[in-house]
């Protein structure tokens, strides 16, 4: 299995580029279902996670083309199997998403319970009661689950929690079906409404998309289209975070700032020196970190997948804080590798911990946990003394495109070891 090896300490100094979102590209693929015209999406990150969906695109019939890099064209006219691989779907939380549009081509959909990071409790019960609600009929077995219906219908559907992948997986079940949808307590995210602006370009009709009330008129059919990604914001967030950790100027480009209101909010709190322009942050050095508490919270709250990095960074500022993790109760157990590299960090319940500051970190021998926390161990081992190992980046890869090299760039001695 493949590792980083890294060497702390080291000067870090230039720029570095954000990719597409992960989170965007994603649902943008899945909906590519909804239609049997062709669309292209450009700016596709290069990650795992977007591997592993075009795998399932491809297996239920859709025809999809790398026509350069980050630009894919979509093509769904013939949809030849409603039952996704389960050895894929598994890895990947996205493949529920595809569970709509299916519904809405095929009258059925077969999917295993969706997979991704483990970092608590997904509450799958959000989906099976979406899906009930526009009609759609569910059988469990040891496969999965087995969904169908002859002619969705448009319904009035509240989100016991908010969520995002079940917010957009209701919108793409919305899109074609009878009628008129209802979604009240509706996850806000950027990506959202990333994906019901373009949706609306290819003929649906979605309003309210970014606040918690969302109404859709169903339509016929969808047009063809053509789309880009938006820029990262946990990508640019993550960067942003190692340049005050590192006291390193680094210059953070390509990404919507307003996306990222509360983190650098925080970040001026913690005494961090940064410049926020039109597309770009810079982040000085010279900076006299100071203790801030976190509570996550969804958008436009703090990120939860920010909430590791920013961690990491707390390590280094002087005094006590508190992180408060709400959105899942498993995303804090990262911090016990913290611990052995030196950190001074107790563990109050599943959602909170505290942190003492200022610590120096020392490099050893880790495991990726998951995705976020992955790059928050990232960051740790690049402003360690010495050298660290982290094993099981697959959860690293799935979301962040050629990481090892990107940050090579800017001065960090990281290697990819087979």
């Amino acid at each position: 299995m493949e590792r980083f090896v890294i060497k702390g300490n080291q000067p870090l100094k230039g720029t570095i580029k954000v990719n597409g979102a992960k989170n965007a590209a994603l649902k943008l693929l899945a909906a590519s279902l909804l239609t049997d015209k062709e669309w292209t999406i450009s700016n596709v990150p290069k990650i795992e996670d977007i591997f592993r969906l075009i795998e399932l695109l491809k297996s239920v019939g859709a025809v999809v083309e790398n026509k350069s890099k980050g630009i894919y064209q979509i093509k769904a006219k013939n949809i030849q199997a409603t039952d996704l691989d389960l050895n894929i779907a598994k890895k990947l939380k996205g493949s529920i998403l595809m569970a709509g549009p299916l519904l809405a081509r095929c009258g059925q959909a077969i999917f295993s319970q969706p997979g991704g990071c483990i970092i608590g409790q997904r509450p799958r019960d959000i989906f099976l009661d979406g899906f009930k609600a526009f009609g759609v009929k569910i059988k469990e077995s040891k496969k999965g689950y087995y969904l169908t219906s002859k002619q969705l219908k448009g319904t009035k559907f509240i989100f016991p929690l908010i969520s995002v992948t079940a917010t957009e997986t209701m919108i793409l079940t919305a899109v074609l079906a009878k009628g008129r949808t209802v979604l009240k307590n509706a996850a806000c995210e950027p990506e959202i409404i990333a994906l019901s602006e373009f949706l609306n370009k290819c003929g649906a009709k979605i309003k309210g998309a970014g606040t918690s009330f969302i109404e859709i008129e169903g339509v016929n059919s969808l047009n063809s289209g053509e789309c880009r990604v938006i820029p990262d914001r946990i990508e640019a967030g993550s960067f942003a975070i190692l340049g005050a950790a590192a006291n390193s100027p680094i210059k953070i480009t390509n990404l919507i700032p307003s996306h990222l209101d509360v983190l650098w909010f925080l970040l001026n709190k913690a005494g961090v020196d940064l410049e926020i322009g039109k597309d770009f942050v810079i982040i000085k050095p010279g900076s006299n970190l100071k203790s801030v508490n976190l509570k996550t919270h969804e958008y436009p709250g703090f990120a939860t997948d920010l909430q590791a990095p920013f961690t990491v960074l707390m390590t280094q500022a002087k005094g006590v804080s508190l992180i408060h993790e709400t959105i899942f109760d498993g995303r804090l157990f990262y911090t016990d590798m913290l611990n052995q590299m030196g950190a001074k960090i107790i563990m109050c319940d599943p959602h909170r911990v505290v942190v003492q500051g200022p610590t120096k970190l020392y490099g050893r021998n880790l495991l990726s946990p998951d995705l976020r926390a992955g790059i928050a161990l990232v960051v740790a081992a690049l402003i360690a003394q010495g050298e660290s190992v982290i094993e099981n980046i697959y959860q690293i890869d799935r979301g962040y495109e050629c990481i090892e090299e990107r940050l090579s760039k800017i001065g960090a001695d990281i290697k990819r070891i087979n």
